[in-house]
Parts: C-alpha cells; sequence; structure tokens
C-alpha cells in the first residue's frame, strides 16, 4: 500500500456480516474548505447492519450497482491536514474531533475528508475510542431536548435504554429533570438503572399494557409504534429514531400519517447533527451529565464479528471498532 491508499471496511454484495472485509482505497484529499481526519475509532449502528443486509436499498443502492460500498456513520480521530481556503475560525490540525458523516457511509476508514460543519473538539481528557461511543448522543439530543421539548418533571419512556441512544437518552433525560423509565433486556437492567433511570423493566416480559402514562416515549427499537403511543398522555410526545425495515411501507406510512391526524403525534426524523450540537454534547460531557458505555472494542479487522455481536442483541452501549 502506498502514500495514496488507505485501509477501509467494504463489501462487494449484500449479505451477511461475513461479506465484510478490510481493502485497499484511495486515501482522500481535503477539497476547499475540508480537513483531513485520522480516524481512531468508529461504533457500529443498526443503520449500517440493515444498509450491509440490503434492507434498505433505496438509500444504498441496487444490488448491482455501486460495488464496492463502505461502511460507518460516525468517528473520532485527529485532524492532519487542511483543505485550501480553511474556514475561520475552524479546525487546526492536532485538534481532537469527533462527527458524523451525515447520510452516507465511509467512516470505517484510515482517513475522512469533512466539511468542519460535520465535527467539533473531544472534550480534553475523553479518550478516543472510548468517545466513539458518544456521537450517537447528538440523536438523543435532538430527540429529547429539541423534538419532544423534555421538561423537568415530565415522565419519560425511553424504549431500548441499554443501546447506543438509549444509555444517552437515559442520562439526558435524567439531567434534564425528568422521571425516567426505561426497557431493557433483563442482563442491563442493573445498568440502565446506574445511568439514572427511576425504573427499569424487562421488555422481554413487560408488554405496553403493563406499563403507565408517559409524557415523552423514545422510541429506538422501532416495532409497535401504535401500542406505544398509546401511553401518551393527552399532551404527550412519542419520538421515534427506528422503523421497522421488514414491514417499512407500512411502518413509514403509519409515522407519516401520525405527524399530521389526530393528538399524540409521533416526531420520526434521520439525525444530521452539525458543529453546534457536537458542542453541546460535550458541555453535557464536561459537566458529567453523560458518559460514555463502551460493550466491546474490536480491531479494524474484525469489523465482521463487530457486526455479527450487535445483530446479536443485549448490547450494553455501543460497539466500538478502533481504526488506529
Amino acid at each position: 500500500m502506498n502514500a495514496t491508499e488507505m485501509r477501509a471496511a467494504l463489501f462487494d454484495r449484500y449479505g451477511p456480516p461475513e461479506v465484510l472485509y478490510v481493502g485497499t482505497v484511495p486515501k482522500p484529499v481535503p477539497g476547499p474548505g475540508e480537513v483531513l481526519v485520522r480516524v481512531h475509532a468508529t461504533s457500529v449502528n443498526g443503520g449500517e447492519l440493515h444498509g450491509r443486509a440490503g434492507k434498505v436499498r433505496l438509500v444504498t443502492g441496487l444490488a448491482q450497482r455501486g460495488f464496492p460500498k463502505r461502511m460507518g456513520l460516525d468517528f473520532t480521530g485527529e485532524v492532519v491536514a487542511l483543505g485550501p481556503d480553511p474556514a475561520e475560525p475552524g479546525p487546526r490540525v492536532g485538534d481532537r474531533v469527533w462527527g458524523v458523516l451525515g447520510r452516507t457511509f465511509g467512516s470505517v476508514a484510515e482517513y475522512l475528508a469533512v466539511r468542519p460543519r460535520h465535527l467539533s473538539l473531544v472534550p480534553a481528557g475523553l479518550d478516543l475510542v472510548e468517545a466513539a461511543a458518544l456521537p450517537v448522543g447528538t440523536t438523543a439530543i435532538t430527540a429529547l431536548r429539541d423534538k419532544a421539548r423534555l421538561r423537568a418533571g415530565e415522565r419519560l419512556l425511553v424504549r431500548g435504554g441499554s443501546g447506543g441512544v438509549g444509555v444517552v437518552a437515559v442520562q439526558l433525560g435524567r439531567a434534564l429533570g425528568a422521571h425516567v423509565t426505561a426497557l431493557a433486556g433483563a442482563r442491563n437492567l442493573d445498568l440502565v438503572r446506574d445511568l439514572g433511570a427511576h425504573e427499569v423493566y424487562d421488555y422481554a416480559t413487560t408488554r405496553p399494557a403493563d406499563l403507565p402514562r408517559f409524557d415523552v416515549v423514545l422510541d429506538t427499537v422501532g416495532t409497535e409504534h401504535a401500542a406505544y403511543r398509546r401511553l401518551l398522555t393527552p399532551s404527550g410526545r412519542m419520538v421515534a429514531i427506528a422503523f421497522d425495515v421488514n414491514r417499512a411501507a407500512s411502518a413509514l406510512s403509519y409515522l407519516a400519517a401520525s405527524t399530521v391526524y389526530g393528538r399524540r403525534r409521533v416526531r420520526f426524523f434521520s439525525g444530521q447533527p452539525t458543529h453546534r450540537l457536537f458542542a453541546d454534547l460535550a458541555r453535557y460531557v464536561e459537566s458529567g451529565a453523560i458518559r460514555p458505555v463502551v460493550d466491546t472494542v474490536f480491531p479494524l479487522e474484525e469489523i465482521a464479528k463487530a457486526h455479527r455481536a450487535l445483530e446479536a442483541g443485549g448490547v450494553r452501549g455501543k460497539i466500538i471498532v478502533r481504526v488506529v
């Protein structure tokens, strides 16, 4: 491999985790206003599993087009070069940063060329591998603070409380002064309670009808939207960040209709975090309100094992892929 190449996670066809491999691709050159980041770590996200399996081809492309494809949405790393006409003020060489690419995959690679609006400085003292568990936290901030407008004293339910977004949402809900209830797997109930949940329930033995009313429901799972929507108080708000990809048409139709018709409307969004949102996340981390939760760290060469681990379920926080 020469100086114009780098390693990256790739796949040549849709399928199980085993289709993933580490190959060589051209090293990016930062364009005007971009910065070149040497990636230290990324996390594995549910959307990547669906993309690799071919379940969201309207986003990732048809099976016979555009291979090899890339993996990875978020990243932590170090700025190693600036493109022409760098932004003022903006990142500088040597800065430790974290970010999210947006609506494209490709962060499981040794280098990225990105615009400064997609990243921010990592809080001092936070290890870059641990920090890779937190960019997804911008989703929790958007969902609870900006979409649901969660207020102190309100009752919050977090579905998937031990997952990557869920562990941040539980901590953020507590920091915002809400009474936090979380659903998680039996082995993870103590973790979720330690993160600040006032009440925790095993999702396998708890049905929606067993639960009380809530002012805000955050759904990170993507199933049974109607059943959980019925738990809302008359002024309640539900924010969904996932949908059932096996019933995509009906799930998306329900979400779309629920944003327009009836009370207890559902907010659904696909995050596009900006520099400002990452700066907000950093402040929550620096104040001690939010901390990273890492399940397992895999080296880049074991990207397939990392995907398999997330697919197996029962994850406590985030699965991390160490690139450096």
